[in-house]
């Protein structure tokens, strides 16, 4: 079999400049054989480096062809290209690429992530490496704590990590003093004594004058390809098949790679936004103001219909006025006589009925002492108090007894103690008030009540309906019944069973009802409107915050292209690259969702400091929706600089551009 590893047949390339083009690589041929140490020499813009690039596959041939192990490398997809760099080869770089946020120990572990090798493995080998370099005293620093022959050497032990047979060297000793040069070229011939296929491009002599083998290079051409003694008995009786292909993207080892790369991802995002503090606040920014605000409108939008609903429940909770008439203002109602007691006793005994009361109103002047006022008074039933939910202050209410016996007892509003008892001492509980000609005794006082549309300023004063029909009107009929419907029943339902009631009755509709769920329904309809118009607004805010994750992160992709470069060098794919740029793009959304929460929650207990009469009411599904939102945000605007980032060129992310 044969030991060649690399052939170029024809191999040129050409770079874009102005109107036409510049030949950087003239027509190259080349073979490398397994084993070799092989040192490619030229001035500065010859070409050797683009030659590096392209054996290396982070560049690709403008023309020829470029085999490595027989396999043609213009057929294969970007990510064929970058399993070859992460099972084949090792790259040594003049500035050390190494990521500045991880050790020693986690920059020689990044190869084997992007292998799929186990946490645990990986990093046993990589301190084993470092260990062989001679830094086993640094395995923690991270390279800012590193001297320049150390960092190499870091970059020595990545180059090895995964196994990588043949190891590629961009003018390794280029930023090193003459000693930790020396200390490198005799780590490469150690490796080189190993087995491994050693190419190092550099442009001086001296250095290349370590290899086996010499290929000079000139304006794009080779001109020279030199063989040692000791390079020909290096080559004889090799031989190195094609290595074996990567099975780790099958099976369960595919899922745990994929959760180690994912892992990896997670915790350079974590480092990232450590190191730029101030950038991801800022970036975060928009989206907490954005889901503080959704939040928080959605609490107010509750609160408020929380509060609408109490103050119609004092109106009387599901409760049905049924009144004479067509409708309001019929000038015939003061005709009709057919509202009867009757009507409401038989009402009373339907299964869908909690409470029914007649009603009949007059109004009066009330006298107390030397006071005096015009007061309405109403003459109710002994169930009315509940099917209006009035809240007894002081005293009690009359009972069936009252009713039955014509019982002159009276329960005052808080109106009517204040005009009338305003000058009296004690409580009015006992005292007698004249309404007209007709005296009542005080038995009770309840709360300031509601009229249909909101507060009452009217004087209001209760009596049995019996009293008020035989002492003040004179006449059976009612002005209204109110009907209480069981809570287990749907008012719409018992409006429409009433009707049908009644009209039967009657033998004619001469009555109309009014349905204080509509008014509920009203109300809470309009300030849902309300919430969701506000709701749109904070929407839009997260779009805003959306966006500014979206430019943030662009920012980021141009600030760590380098990193880029060398992640796809060392084997990364472009779903690595977006993996990373994606989850950070995501993290920033979830944190930012997170504090979003948190201070829509402080918002909460600071909003009652203000005086408000109802309190914000959050909601878990809510809090839920947030964060998924947050994290849809993350991922739709964190995709396109993931993409882009994913899709850069390797030898142009190196190059920083």
């Amino acid at each position: 079999m044969s030991d060649v590893c690399l052939q170029l047949n024809g191999v040129g390339r050409a770079f874009p400049s102005g109107d036409g083009e510049v030949e950087v690589l003239k027509d190259v041929e080349l073979e490398f054989r397994a084993g070799e140490f092989v040192a490619i020499i030229g001035q500065s813009g010859s070409g050797k480096s683009t030659l590096m690039n392209i054996l290396g596959c982070l560049d690709r041939p403008s023309s020829g062809s470029y085999r490595i192990y027989g396999r043609e490398t213009s057929e294969l997809l970007p990510d064929e290209l970058a399993a070859l760099r992460r099972e084949h080869f090792g790259f040594i770089f003049q500035r050390y690429n190494l990521l500045t946020e991880l050790t020693a120990v986690g920059n020689v572990e990044v190869p084997a992530v992007y292998a799929g090798t186990p946490s645990a493995e990986r990093q046993d080998r990589a301190e084993s490496l470092l260990t062989r370099l001679g830094l086993a005293e640094r395995l923690d620093h991270t390279p800012n704590k590193l001297s320049g022959g150390q960092q190499q050497r870091v970059s020595i032990a990545r180059a090895l990590m995964n196994g990588g047979e043949i190891i590629l060297a961009d003018e390794p000793t280029g930023a090193l003093d003459t000693r930790s040069g020396e200390d490198v070229l005799k780590v490469l011939k150690e490796l080189h004594a190993d087995g491994k296929t050693i190419i190092l491009v550099t442009h001086d002599p001296q250095i290349a004058a370590h290899a086996d083998r010499v290929i000079e290079i000139l304006d794009g051409e080779i001109i020279s390809d030199k063989t040692t003694e000791a390079g020909l008995r290096q080559a004889e009786g090799v031989d190195v098949g094609a290595p074996e292909e990567d099975t780790s993207s099958s099976g369960l080892g595919a899922v745990r790679s994929w959760l180690d790369r994912a892992g990896e991802a997670l915790w350079m995002a974590l480092r990232s936004m450590r190191a730029h503090k101030v950038r991801a606040l800022l970036t975060m920014l928009g989206i907490i103001i954005g889901i503080a605000s959704v939040i928080c409108v959605v609490a107010l939008g509750e609160g408020s219909r929380q509060k609408v609903l109490a103050n119609i429940s004092s109106l009387g909770t599901n409760t049905l006025e049924i009144f004479p008439g067509r409708d309001f203002g019929d000038t015939r109602s003061g005709r009709i006589t057919t509202l009867v007691i009757g009507d409401a006793e038989q009402l009373a005994k339907q299964p869908y009925v909690a409470a029914v009361t007649p009603t009949v109103t007059t109004s009066s002047t009330a006298r107390f002492g030397s006071t005096e006022a015009n007061a309405q008074v109403n003459g109710v039933g002994d169930a009315y108090f509940l099917a209006k939910a009035l809240t007894l202050q002081e005293g009690r209410f009359f009972d069936k007894d009252g009713v039955r016996t014509y019982a002159q007892e009276a329960v005052i509003d808080e109106n009517t103690r204040k005009t009338l008892f305003a000058d009296a001492d004690g409580s009015p509980i006992g005292k007698v008030i004249l309404l007209g000609n007709v005296p009542a005794r005080v038995i009770g006082v309840v709360g300031q009540t509601q009229g249909g549309f909101g507060g009452s300023q009217n004087l209001s004063i209760y009596l049995p309906y019996t009293t008020v029909q035989a002492r003040m009107v004179g006449s059976n009929s009612l002005r209204s019944i109110t009907v209480r419907v069981g809570d287990d029943v749907e008012t719409d339902l018992a409006e429409q069973a009433v009707t049908d009631f009644l009209t039967m009755r009657h033998g004619t509709k001469d009555f109309f009802i009014l349905n204080t769920d509509d008014i509920r329904q009203t109300i809470t309809s309009t300030t849902e409107t309300l919430t969701l118009l506000i709701a749109a607004i904070a929407v839009i805010s997260l779009l805003v915050g959306g966006i500014g994750v979206m430019n943030i992160m662009l920012v980021s992709v141009s600030e760590r292209v380098m990193e880029i470069g060398v992640r796809m060098a060392v084997g990364a794919r472009r779903s690595d690259i977006m993996l990373q740029f994606l989850i950070e793009a995501v993290l920033v959304c979830l944190i930012g969702g997170a504090l979003g929460i948190l201070t829509a929650l402080s918002f909460g207990l600071i909003f009652p400091l203000f005086g408000s009469n109802f309190t914000l009411i959050y909601s878990t599904n809510t809090m839920l929706w947030a964060v998924a939102v947050s994290s849809m945000i993350g991922i739709v605007f964190g995709f396109l600089p993931a993409r882009n980032a994913s899709r850069l060129d390797p030898v142009v992310a190196l190059s920083g551009e």
